[in-house]
């Protein structure tokens, strides 16, 4: 894998400045282009897609900060060219609000489809899936019940396609599949490959000890209106001993530094509250279900344990790491300001693997939506 960056605002002279930076005549496979949502993505598209050879295939999406082995950016467009021994087949679904079920079923199904081979048939220990969604649809749980319809064996991992805007009324995202750029959609990337890969995901959360059960939630089954059959906000503030104020994601000592998490084996997967609600209730990032038990969390060390799931766990698991697909939640970096950590955040990268990536809006791991994680894709040789 080789990475390139740009500030350059004009499209043309971005695209030329990209792959101006790339080495060597070698054709890469894969183009992956992490953009900031300000530029104009029509006029990106077209320039990189001109100038890229015609077999090399092209993913993408608009970020809130784009990232490289050289630290977290923002207003930049970042490039990752993926040379080797694997095969990659697209696809598109559309309509994602309307219905976000068929939209990851059709999207798998033309992945599927351009690498020739059944969705019943994918080996998941040669084949993964790379999932971009418009972050913004908060549709993850509904498409990935499309994408895995006829296989659930198989690996995902991603994020939503973001948007640095803080209004909710403001914010939008945008895809790019090959010449396409498209809103309100899903794109998956099927990779088949026989060398080495890993579908990987780091937080930096530690069980507390303590459980909570989700004894009533609202119809769109995001709202937590009591826990432990006590009002929700109130009983979250007194199981941290904050008041009700001090919990809103982004506060320290709230919901960012004690989220909740799904425990699914020996792993937690974080599936984080939100906000609290003028009537008391919850706002969850994820669908909730009545009688759900949750684990309480608390927050660790951020950068260090980013920095040593780079140095130790990913080389662990992928044998001569080569390239890394960086999917960052924005949560993360909510909370990296809060803490004054950004610095030391953004200094882990240089440890990684070759490496491309954004801050997302929300994460992709196996069939599950989650949040305040890093989620990644990396291949390795052998």
């Amino acid at each position: 894998m080789q990475t390139a960056r740009t500030t350059q605002q004009e499209p043309v002279a971005a695209a030329e400045d990209l792959l101006r930076q790339l080495e060597g005549n070698e054709e890469p496979r894969l183009v992956t282009l992490f953009a900031s949502r300000e530029r104009d993505q029509l006029a990106l598209n077209r320039a990189l897609r001109e100038r890229l050879p015609k077999s090399t295939r092209l993913v993408g999406a608009t970020t809130a900060g784009e990232l490289d082995n050289q630290g977290i950016h923002a207003g930049s467009v970042v490039l990752g060219a993926l040379f080797g021994d694997f095969e990659v087949g697209l696809g598109l679904g559309t309509g994602l609000s309307a219905d976000a079920v068929s939209a990851g079923a059709t999207a798998m199904k033309r992945a599927a489809q351009e690498l020739g081979v059944r969705q019943s048939d994918l080996d998941a220990r040669q084949y993964v899936g790379l999932v971009i969604d418009d972050g913004f649809r908060y549709k993850k749980e509904e498409l990935l019940l499309g994408i895995l319809e006829k296989n659930q064996a198989l690996m995902l991992v991603g994020g939503g396609a973001a948007d640095p805007q803080p209004d909710p009324d403001r914010q939008s995202a945008l895809l790019h599949v090959d010449g396409e750029v498209t809103t309100d959609s899903v794109l998956v990337a099927l990779f088949k490959t026989s060398a080495p890969w890993g579908a990987l995901r780091s937080h930096w959360y530690q069980p507390l000890g303590e459980r909570l059960t989700i004894t009533r939630v609202d119809d769109s089954a995001t709202r937590a209106l009591e826990i432990d059959g006590k009002p929700a906000a109130q009983r979250y503030a007194d199981m941290l001993g904050v008041a009700v104020d001090d919990l809103e994601f982004g506060k320290p000592r709230g919901f960012a530094a004690h989220p909740t998490a799904l425990k699914v084996g020996r792993e937690y997967f974080i599936r984080a509250p939100w906000k609290v609600l003028p009537d008391g209730s919850i706002l969850f990032a994820n669908l909730l279900e009545e009688g759900s038990e949750l684990e309480l969390m608390k927050a660790g060390d951020l950068a260090g344990m980013t920095r040593a799931f780079f140095q130790e766990e990913l080389p662990r698991r992928v044998p001569n790491p080569q390239a890394a697909l960086l999917f960052h939640c924005s949560g993360r970096m909510w909370y990296a300001h809060a803490t004054g950590t950004v610095p030391s955040l953004a200094d882990t990268l240089r440890h990684a693997p070759t490496a491309a990536g954004m801050n997302v809006h929300f994460e992709v791991y196996s069939g599950f939506h989650i949040n305040t994680t890093l989620t990644v894709l990396a291949f390795g040789e052998k």
